[in-house]
């Protein structure tokens, strides 16, 4: 399921937004307007902090370049490489020990097929290092910088379920395409595979003395056994793989610290590969056969690590997302002391889905691409708190919405936050409001700007205000608190929900006859769900919703995420499953509901969504149902992101904004 709320398609995707200092008088208007903005990617660090690479694209261009930067100096400057494509589509930039090289991934080539290239510090031109064929990402120099690692399907495409499934025919159990650690000679190009063909690995770290691999993996396929990987040590050598860790839980981000001793990682009830958050773990990395025994460095804790670096031996610095926001925190070894570094209003992680940061073999010095619900994204560089901006891409850009509030309330006992964005002109009078809850469920909102959204600031920019909620099952209060919502799907979280908008309604000028309730995976589900629940609502709109599990279970690629939030299989507990349906009360159901879905989606598949609305329509409730051609669960087409932003914003107005 998504990892953020309804932004979350628009936040994985290419479209790229610029607001202005009023608002605008269309939907179309608003995001031609927001058509321009810079938008920066893959940022990282050289190991001695000195210089910086990241991936740029504005205009709402796919893809995106590679910058080079010595922010002490001056002036950042594009990569050059030789390709006869239109577009550049560059990922992953990693520098080398010395800090002299970059490697980086680039599917430029014939076909789009991806090539490893290499450029000099202070080069304006790259060299072609190797051409792949299939899926490759997150390439890693070896300690001794003689080797290059990186994550590769041979003869196949990659990157995840949230992108549009390949048919679904022939014979479907042969249908296992692993990924795979390849290593390729940084001197001759010549690529290796190394990672048993058997496993499907989906992060790794070098050994300081690059003789292993750390890895979490899993027997194939890839994109549903996620939730079931262990950690694993291979060797860089022979590719003899060994298990050294059972979790209980999803594991994700293994890195070894540089003495070699541990491992680190973070388990906790993870929804979706690459939304990390849960608790900071290390192992003694000789481990043992079956399992050695891990230790939880932050139990209780009411926060979620989302990622890590090693600073020396015995420290670590780790992101934490607390509440609606981030800490940069450090952890002593020796002691279980942690200690907050930084705290903003704003996303700083450095793996996962879309990392937004870089740190220096200081353990301290970053990279890191900041932006703000008001603030929209640039690069900066240097320590935590004393961070200097590398760019102005973005400079004297303003939002058309309006100011955004932490805000928090009571429910059940809990504390509970969301995001609260102001319509871009208050007034005494009373204005709608529509909820916008985050896919996930293990997920959370943190403040960015809408380079890679639109609906949220959209609806702002007209006349809304907009709540965006971090219920129980949401990462930022502590492990238990994400793990509030098993087998409990739309009861607690919904509760949560309802008692933010009475918080809401009780400080703002919002007219409760005037609500609204959407969201994206998970939210698509809750809206879904709720208006089987309430008649609080006087529309919704659900994208890439679940309206049956029972069914459901048996329709999606990734039924593995399911069994630790419900418990068992649907076969053998499928009264948990229907207690969570929304088909299940249907016939409650009078809130006119707009569903969108793509046609090959395989984390909520289109038949979900075909269902829910095959049964408002037999009722007689004001429904439509649309099926976006060739898309996933992430929207890749920016005509299709823009239009289905500007279909919920008309159906609200249709039944809110009279």
């Amino acid at each position: 399921m998504s990892v953020t709320r309804l932004g979350f398609l628009a936040l994985v995707s290419l479209l790229e937004l610029q607001a202005q200092t009023q608002p605008v008088s269309t939907a179309d208007a608003f995001i031609e307007q927001l058509g321009h903005t810079v938008v920066y990617k893959d940022v990282a660090i050289s190991p001695d902090g000195e210089r910086l690479a990241w991936v740029q694209s504005s205009g709402g261009a796919r893809g995106g370049s590679l910058h080079l930067c010595d922010p002490t100096r001056g002036r950042d400057t594009t990569v050059a490489i030789t390709s006869s494509a239109e577009e550049r589509d560059d990922s992953g930039p990693a520098w080398s020990p010395d800090s002299s090289r970059v490697v980086f991934i680039s599917n430029s080539g014939a076909e789009r097929a991806p090539q490893l290239w290499l450029v000099h510090a202070g080069s304006k031109r790259a060299a072609k290092l190797a051409d792949l064929r299939g899926f490759a990402q997150r390439p890693r120099w070896s300690p001794d910088g003689k080797h290059i690692a990186f994550l590769y399907v041979e003869g196949a495409s990659g990157g995840g379920p949230l992108l549009a499934a390949g048919p679904q025919t022939g014979v479907i159990d042969n249908a296992i395409h692993n990924q795979r650690i390849a290593v390729a000679d940084a001197a001759s190009g010549q690529v290796r595979l190394i990672s048993p063909a058997d496993r499907h690995v989906y992060d790794f770290d070098w050994s300081p003395d690059g003789m292993q691999f750390a890895a979490s993996a899993a027997p194939g396929p890839g994109d549903n056994n996620w939730w079931i990987a262990q950690l694993y040590v291979i060797r860089s050598d022979s590719g003899n793989a060994s298990v050294i860790y059972k979790p209980k839980l999803q594991i994700a981000v293994p890195r070894w610290s540089p003495d070699g001793q541990q491992i680190a990682f973070i388990e906790g009830l993870m929804s979706d590969e690459g939304s990390h958050g849960g608790d900071l773990y290390t192992i003694e990395a000789a481990g043992g056969a079956g399992g050695g025994a891990a230790r939880d460095r932050m139990p209780g804790r009411k926060t979620s690590a989302s990622s890590l670096v090693w600073q020396t031996p015995e420290h670590l610095l780790y992101s934490e997302y607390v509440g609606g926001g981030v800490n940069l925190s450090t952890l002593d070894l020796r002691s279980d002391t942690i200690e907050e570094r930084w705290h903003g209003a704003e996303e700083a992680r450095v793996a996962g889905n879309f990392p937004n940061m870089a740190v220096a073999r200081d353990g301290i010095t970053c990279g890191i691409v900041r932006s703000s619900f008001e603030q929209p994204p640039e690069v900066w560089w240097g320590k935590p708190g004393a961070w200097q901006a590398v760019t102005h891409g973005n400079s004297g850009m303003k939002p058309a919405w309006g100011n955004s509030e932490s805000i928090e309330w009571n429910s059940e006992g809990r504390a509970v936050q969301g995001w609260l964005i102001k319509p871009a002109k208050e007034s005494a009078a009373k204005m709608p409001l529509v909820v916008e809850v985050h896919g996930g469920p293990s997920s959370l909102v943190v403040p960015r700007w809408p380079a890679r959204s639109s609906l949220t600031e959209l609806l702002a920019s007209r006349g809304y205000y907009v709540l965006l909620p971090n219920p129980r099952g949401s990462y930022g209060r502590g492990e238990a608190f994400t793990q509030d919502n098993v087998k409990d799907f739309g009861y607690g979280d919904l509760r949560d929900i309802l008692a933010g908008v009475d918080a809401v309604i009780a400080k703002y000028p919002v007219d409760k006859q005037r609500l609204g309730i959407t969201g994206w995976s998970y939210g698509g589900y809750m809206t879904m769900f709720a208006v089987t629940q309430t008649r609080r609502f006087a529309a919704a709109a659900a994208g890439a919703g679940i309206a049956n599990w029972t069914s459901y279970y048996g329709e999606n690629l990734i039924d593995q995420w399911m069994i630790p939030f419900f418990g068992a299989t649907v076969y053998d507990d499928p009264e948990v499953y229907a207690k969570s349906s929304p088909i299940q009360f249907i016939k409650k159901v009078h809130t006119p509901t707009l569903v969108v879905v793509g046609e090959q989606d395989a984390e909520c598949p289109a038949p979900q969504s075909f269902e829910f609305w095959h049964a408002l329509k037999t009722l007689g409730v004001p429904t439509s149902l649309v099926v976006y051609p060739g898309e996933g669960h992430m929207f890749v087409k920016p005509a299709d992101q823009r239009d289905v932003a500007k279909r919920i914003l008309s159906w609200f107005d249709s039944y809110l904004n009279q």
